[in-house]
């Protein structure tokens, strides 16, 4: 069995466990962990995420980060200067507050109700630009249901590393990785 398989079977524990209510932010997101050379294998079986979720009597819906930085950068007044040395050009925490924005408004739409899983892809394109653990940190007051970080890293000794590149953070995260029989409640 390759590592997507055994992230998907894991997974697939996971949302069958019975669902806590009473519950901090926090403690309602899941990181999927899978090696970043991985990222196309796991969006390829998205659908397998979804299926899972559903068999297992929990709605569904998805928010694909994907393309936000390229809309955001074309919509920037200083873009041309930008290309041109891209060494200066820094984005504080705007594209941060834009990801934010829209995790909130899908964690706050009606489909994202408390037996819900809000899925958040597309990471691995804003790496160098954001860190996953401010980005979630912004949005775990929203969560209804449990969020669901697909996650192109590593997760070792309670610390998560982004794209196996950033500092690791200690989240309160329930980690869902690849390792055989890997599982947390």
């Amino acid at each position: 069995m390759n590592a997507t398989d055994r992230l998907l079977q894991n997974y697939a524990r996971q949302v069958r466990l019975p669902w806590s209510a009473n519950i901090a932010g926090m403690q309602r997101v899941w990181f999927a962990v899978y090696p970043p050379a991985d990222e196309r294998r796991v969006r390829a079986r998205l659908q397998h995420f979804e299926n899972l979720t559903r068999e297992a009597g929990h709605g569904w819906t998805c928010v694909d980060l994907t393309n936000l930085l390229p809309s955001w950068m074309g919509a920037h007044d200083y873009r041309e200067a930008a290309f041109e040395e891209p060494e200066f050009f820094t984005c504080d925490d705007e594209l941060e507050v834009l990801a934010a924005k829209r995790i909130n408004d899908v964690c706050t739409s009606d489909e994202a109700d408390a037996n819900a899983v809000v899925a958040v892809v597309g990471l691995a394109s804003l790496f160098d630009y954001m860190k996953v653990s401010r980005l979630v940190g912004r949005v775990e007051e929203s969560i209804r249901g449990r969020l669901l970080v697909l996650f192109p890293g590593e997760y070792r000794q309670n610390v998560y590393r982004f794209m196996d590149a950033r500092d690791g953070f200690n989240y309160m995260a329930v980690p869902i990785t690849s390792s055989e029989n890997f599982l947390t409640a």
